[in-house]
């Protein structure tokens, strides 16, 4: 159940536990907070539910120098779905949030909430206007309002701490190996099956070209990836970057070609998992040259033993 407004608490009828955060990444941290806050609630005989934010509060507060996301909402509601949360608040972050106290937010979540046993926060999450809601705030209000206070602090791995933003620029530097560990999982991207320019069947390998929902990009090249459709795990190749042989935008695109399918998808969701780097993208001399090299990329994928 996903509810966009805090008076809506009002319809769960059990005590919550509410696991508050951006999450994006839904990373070994965030993962963390979530199984601590979904314990407790079996604890209480309470539900659990994530409190989060669309968009993002960046994109909001200062989008000119917001990151691209590590998930999309969707994409987010997904992972998080995958470790056992029911129950989603997702509140539009715009001017009239934004300008609400912090002491006054936590007010109207014990107001509509049937009874509010705990809220579960990372170590440095700040809330309310101006950012002035932190931890200590929520430890001053939690005896005064009737709930309990948990912080989760910092994960670590090899003496790293893990973040959203250590994360990102894994990705961007290619180091995927590193992302995967730091998220628990292989890096995806969700994207939407959109109309392209059929470039792709011309040369005879159509491609789904993804609109990534502000989703960050790996670095330009040609990847082995698995693609979760409707259920179903296909194994594909994807192409990110410019298509210097084809095209002469500077568009970075997203297109897959998944192995031995061909039904209309337009409209559909992706989950694409990047498994392995192949090759650079390129420009080719000619249509004819791209093909072959297409062809020696899809072989390679077939013989590929995952």
């Amino acid at each position: 159940m996903i509810l966009h407004s805090i008076p809506e608490l009002k319809s769960l009828l059990n005590p919550l536990v509410i696991a508050a955060g951006v999450f994006d990444g839904v990373h070994l941290g965030h993962q963390t907070l979530i199984r601590r806050a979904l314990e407790d609630a079996r604890s209480y005989g309470a539900s659990c539910v994530v409190l989060t934010f669309d968009p993002h509060p960046a994109q909001f507060l200062r989008p000119s120098r917001a990151p691209h996301l590590l998930t999309s909402t969707s994409h987010k509601i997904r992972l998080l779905q995958d470790l056992g949360i029911q129950y989603f608040l997702i509140l539009p972050f715009n001017a009239e949030l934004a300008g609400l106290s912090a002491h006054r937010f936590v007010e109207l979540l014990v107001q509509n909430a049937p009874s509010l046993c705990e809220i579960c926060v990372g170590y440095n999450w700040n809330f309310g206007k101006g950012r002035k809601g932190n931890v200590d705030l929520l430890r001053q209000l939690g005896p005064e309002l009737g709930f309990q206070v948990i912080e989760i602090g910092m994960v670590e791995m090899e003496g790293e701490a893990i973040s959203s933003t250590r994360i990102r620029h894994a990705i961007q530097r290619g180091d995927l190996s590193s992302a995967a560990k730091y998220l628990g999982r292989e890096y995806t991207i969700l994207g939407t099956v959109a109309t392209g320019e059929a470039r792709g069947r011309f040369i005879g390998f159509p491609t789904a070209n993804l609109a990534a929902h502000n989703e960050l990009f790996p670095p330009n090249g040609v990847y082995a990836v698995h693609v979760l459709l409707e259920g179903k795990v296909h194994r594909g190749v994807a192409n990110i970057g410019i298509r210097p042989t084809v095209s002469s935008s500077t568009q970075r695109l997203l297109e897959v070609h998944l192995l031995d399918f061909s039904a209309d998808i337009y409209g559909k969701d992706l989950e694409v998992r990047f498994e392995s780097y192949l090759r650079a993208e390129i420009k080719f001399p000619d249509i004819q040259a791209l093909r072959i090299q297409i062809e020696k990329d899809i072989l390679r994928v077939r013989k590929m033993s995952w």
